[in-house]
């Protein structure tokens, strides 16, 4: 199976004009772009026009977890307009988070309501992890185990590896363990832990992850496509054409 890729367009926050930077992704062979907010917020379909004058579409977009909450309404017709099938909160700030099994459970309910109103219009809801879901709590337990157990099967997972690798955990065993609920997944790599350089991100391929080794793991997943990300690159263009050279290589 190839799959379709998407470019995380947070990546190049920090090189606007976004909308020149379109068609330069097409050319180098992404198929989409995942755009963050506020990327499409104030005109989406203006955004959406410039993505169609691209050629690139969008399969999910990054939402703040309050917008599912409070403005699900709005952001479903956001999804529809960008033609968008995955609704996805990436994260809760430290100010937010508590350290209780209960404030995990409940974020997981709130995803789980949230995925109910999406799917009446044939979308979805997708939660995607940082780090601090994959440490462990007092008791022992993690936050992601207890997000998903909460939510339920209708809530589903946009797994970002890089930032497993920066908790200390495992991607391949949790590719494994949340097979069933992954619908994206995010190649995200890490220069060797204490990096200084961007951050110590690095393009998909450079850095510490084996990737060869997880590509059997990807083909087990419910994942129809894949994003490339980069908090915070020097250079993102050579970031974007260095992933998605990778992942050719890798036969994705």
């Amino acid at each position: 199976m190839t799959y379709r890729k998407a470019y995380q367009l947070y990546s190049s926050r920090n090189f606007p004009p976004l909308a020149d930077q379109l068609p330069i992704l097409k050319d180098m062979g992404y198929d989409a772009i995942e755009p963050w907010l506020p990327a499409y917020e104030e005109n989406p379909a203006l955004f959406r026009r410039r993505l169609d004058d691209a050629g690139l579409g969008c399969y999910g977009f990054h939402m703040p977890l309050s917008g599912l909450v409070n403005e699900p309404d709005r952001f479903i017709e956001i999804a529809q307009t960008l033609g968008a099938t995955y609704l996805i909160p990436p994260y809760v700030t430290a100010e937010e988070r508590e350290p209780t099994v209960a404030y995990w459970r409940g974020l997981g309910e709130k995803l789980a309501r949230g995925a109910e109103a999406a799917a009446r219009h044939g979308l979805q809801v997708a939660w995607h992890n940082h780090d601090f879901e994959f440490v462990p709590l007092e008791d022992g337990s993690r936050p992601i185990d207890h997000i998903f157990d909460a939510g339920g099967s209708d809530v589903k997972f946009e797994i970002d590896c890089g930032w497993i690798v920066r908790a200390g955990a495992d991607p391949a065993v949790e590719l494994e363990k949340f097979a069933d609920r992954i619908v994206v997944i995010q190649t995200k790599d890490t220069a060797p832990l204490g990096t200084k350089e961007d951050d110590g991100w690095t393009a998909t391929g450079d850095g510490i992850i084996d990737w060869t080794a997880l590509v059997p793991l990807f083909r087990k997943t419910r994942a129809d496509h894949i994003v490339t990300e980069h908090d915070n690159p020097s250079d993102w263009q050579a970031f974007a054409r260095r992933s998605i050279e990778h992942l050719k290589v890798l036969g994705l």
